[in-house]
């Protein structure tokens, strides 16, 4: 017979072989995901790089950083801080490194109308491999169509049978009726508002997103259960305003200050006043008391605002899909894009004057100490696609008058202190997961460069960007 010591050696053996095993299975990709990893070493060192932090600090020049096991052990001068024996050391001369980004507005779906009927298609496969490509290590999804198929991919990206960023999940728009698309649906009554919070916490959703048509009962209930399940609240409103959703207690509020009814003489309890809306945002001066007032209220209420730029980018002199994303779109939508902003040129003047004047606002409140966060919305014209529309945010916030850093700082470190993963992710920072993009280029002197991301790292393992967006070319649309 085994001795006992035999016995108890050959259990921490098979132990140890399981627990290799696990470490091993975690490590494997499919096969679809294996052709675009290029980075798998444990121990990593990115020489000589030009570092953006994400924390708003100043630019550091001549940079090392380091990670082992996707974490990063150390940040310095290349002169001062030695690269490990055995870690595999990459040049980074003349390049930068950023955070990777975390974005806050996003979707896995893609608007195709059909005999004027606006609707929208789940794009399962091309959206989260293209936001992994274009420098996005976290989104969250900000309203879902087909919530189950989101946390279906997070699960399939975790278990490394898909590309794509980690996913924060948002349940379905939480909306009344008077939306006319086919994918969202509408609720009756407060009690069903309160029944969707439920039903999709207890199935991994992380936040929910109340719509333009809402009461502000609805938005009290949601924001009551959500609140009391550890969930957190924004809106795409209209029907109550800013302000009401800032006293109600709502997180969050989505597309800078371009949903604002608050500034509507007449405004009706629990009406959206669509065009009133736009009126009278385009009537109110940018350097309007009320609002600043509203500004004040905003951050003394601890709302954060989303920033959508893209979305609402104009026409005229700007390019066709945000980000130089043309040739992802499939060849149907493709033509229609070409179309209809061909048409357009030269027609929205207007709408010039009104995108400059919210880019202002949104500069205000931040530098009034409002969380503003970054995002996409890949709805809309169609022009918003993943990926390319989030290198664009960059590009967008820097023509608003943001500092780089603060641009950088906006779209990674403040996305991360409102998912409250900051101890984690959003800032180069030792300690933190290892979510890095390395771009062949120097941000500095060229914010374009932004569109040359070369490597995006997601928990150390270093993802090919450029060979990511190749193929997904003409998909777009389709997946």
């Amino acid at each position: 017979m085994k001795s006992l010591f035999q016995k108890a050696l050959l259990s921490i053996t098979c132990l140890l072989l399981i627990s290799l095993t696990h470490a091993t299975l975690a490590q494997e990709f499919s096969r679809a995901v294996q052709p675009y990893v290029t980075i798998e070493d444990n121990l990593v060192a990115l020489t000589h790089a030009k570092l953006i932090d994400g924390t708003g600090a100043a630019v550091k020049t001549d940079q090392t950083l380091i990670y082992e096991d996707g974490i990063i052990t150390a940040i310095g001068p290349s002169a001062s801080t030695p690269v490990p024996s055995g870690a595999k050391e990459i040049d980074c001369s003349g390049k930068t490194i950023i955070p990777g980004l975390v974005m806050l507005h996003e979707h896995i779906f893609y608007p195709k109308p059909y005999d004027g009927i606006f609707s929208v298609a789940q794009m399962t496969f091309t959206f989260p491999r293209l936001y992994l490509a274009g420098g996005v290590t976290t989104i969250r999804t900000a309203g879902s169509i087909e919530p189950q198929t989101d946390l279906n991919i997070k699960q399939s990206i975790i278990d490394g049978k898909m590309l794509g960023p980690k996913m924060d999940v948002t349940g379905p728009f939480i909306e009344r009726p008077g939306t006319p698309v086919p994918e969202v649906a509408a609720i009756k009554s407060s009690d069903e508002a309160e029944a969707m919070v439920n039903y999709w916490s207890d199935r991994g959703v992380n936040s929910f997103k109340v719509y333009q048509n809402v009461t502000k009962e609805d938005l009290e209930r949601v924001v009551k259960t959500a609140h009391a399940r550890g969930k957190k609240v924004t809106g795409h409103i209209c029907s109550v305003t800013y302000q009401e959703a800032a006293e109600i207690g709502i997180d969050n509020i989505e597309h800078g200050f371009f949903q604002s009814s608050d500034f509507v003489d007449d405004k009706v309890e629990n009406f959206c006043p669509a065009f009133k809306r736009g009126q009278s945002l385009r009537n109110l001066p940018e350097d309007s008391p009320k609002m600043k007032a509203l500004i004040d209220y905003l951050i003394k209420s601890n709302v954060a605002i989303t920033s959508t730029l893209p979305v609402f980018e104009p026409y005229t002199g700007r390019e066709i899909v945000l980000g130089n994303g043309l040739d992802a779109m499939s060849p149907e939508i493709r033509e229609s894009l070409v179309n209809s902003h061909t048409r357009m040129q030269g027609r929205d003047e207007a709408s010039q004057a009104h995108f400059k004047k919210q880019m202002a606002w949104e500069k205000k409140f931040y530098e009034a100490g409002g969380h503003l966060l970054a995002g996409t919305d890949p709805t809309g014209a169609g022009r918003t696609v993943a990926g390319y529309a989030n290198q664009r945010v960059i590009e967008l916030f820097i023509e608003a008058g943001f500092s780089l850093t603060d641009a950088i700082k906006i779209s990674s470190l403040d996305g991360a202190r409102f998912l409250e993963s900051a101890d984690k992710i959003g800032s180069l920072e030792v300690g933190k997961q290892a979510d890095i993009v390395l771009i062949d280029g120097d941000l500095e002197a060229d914010i374009s460069n932004i569109r040359k991301m070369e490597l995006v790292f997601k928990d150390g393992i270093g993802f090919n960007s450029p060979a990511i967006f190749e193929s997904m070319k003409g998909k777009v649309g389709m997946h």
